[in-house]
């Protein structure tokens, strides 16, 4: 019913109303916004999250808890207050403000806001769905090939990747969703300036508090499609991995 409700109000004026909401000026950009962001995110959250499920399963050193609990830290903390506490950080008068001022660097009401914001927000995705794939898995073939002399660069290509592609595309999938579906943290920091700093989802609240509920759900329709094709690729997944 709800996806029903999204698609009837978005085609009532019509298919020229519907084309041209999603496809004006302020909406493209937001679109391009969002993407960006996204893909900053999953990026770094890639990176992070096998090295993370790397160090955690194979390696027992002193702060190791810690990292664990600051991985599942998004999941306890509501992200409206995790924003509230990036702009404390580095808001003009914030912890870090004047020193960033001095310096000429812009990260609240700016784009590296949004993308610390939501990097914040989907930390643990990538890094949740590999450690207990690579837990359950072991470390025997890893430690065969260093016997036979292999390189870590070979190691982590032949054989770690292999083993964690499924899980790792898994987790991907999950930290793009909900990359480009944040709301909370970054209407915090983003300021809603129309044009600069309104990703997508904050571009549908705007024309929804300006009685645009035709553009509204116009643009929701596209977080619609997301949604749709992040489930179809998660069940491709779920099937892949259960067949391996």
């Amino acid at each position: 019913m709800p996806i029903y409700t999204v698609f009837t109000e978005a085609f009532s004026e019509g298919w020229e109303k519907y084309y041209s909401s999603i496809t004006s000026e302020y909406a493209l950009f937001a679109i391009g916004l969002t993407v960006k962001v996204s893909i900053v995110s999953v990026i770094l959250n890639t990176i992070f999250g096998v090295t993370a499920a790397f160090a955690i399963t194979r390696f027992s050193f002193p702060g190791k808890n810690l990292l664990i609990t600051i991985i599942d830290s998004p999941f306890a903390v509501s992200p409206v207050v995790s924003g509230l506490i990036f702009l404390l950080l580095f808001g003009r008068q914030g912890t870090f403000g004047e020193f960033l001022a001095e310096h000429q660097i812009k990260i609240v009401f700016n784009t590296p806001g949004l993308i610390l914001a939501t990097v914040f927000i989907t930390f643990p995705f990538v890094a949740r769905e590999l450690i207990p794939l690579m837990q359950s898995q072991g470390r025997e073939e890893e430690e065969a090939g260093m016997l036979l002399g292999a390189s870590f660069s070979q190691l982590f290509l032949r054989i770690i990747l292999p083993n964690i592609k499924w899980g790792l595309l898994y987790g991907i999938i999950l930290c793009n969703a909900r990359a480009m579906g944040e709301f909370g943290a970054v209407s915090v920091l983003s300021g809603h300036i129309r044009g600069k700093t309104t990703t997508l989802p904050l571009y549908i609240e705007m024309l929804y508090n300006e009685f645009d509920s035709v553009g509204a759900f116009a643009c929701a329709t596209l977080l619609v499609f997301l949604s749709l094709l992040t489930l179809i690729f998660k069940l491709i997944l779920e099937k892949r991995t259960e067949r391996s």
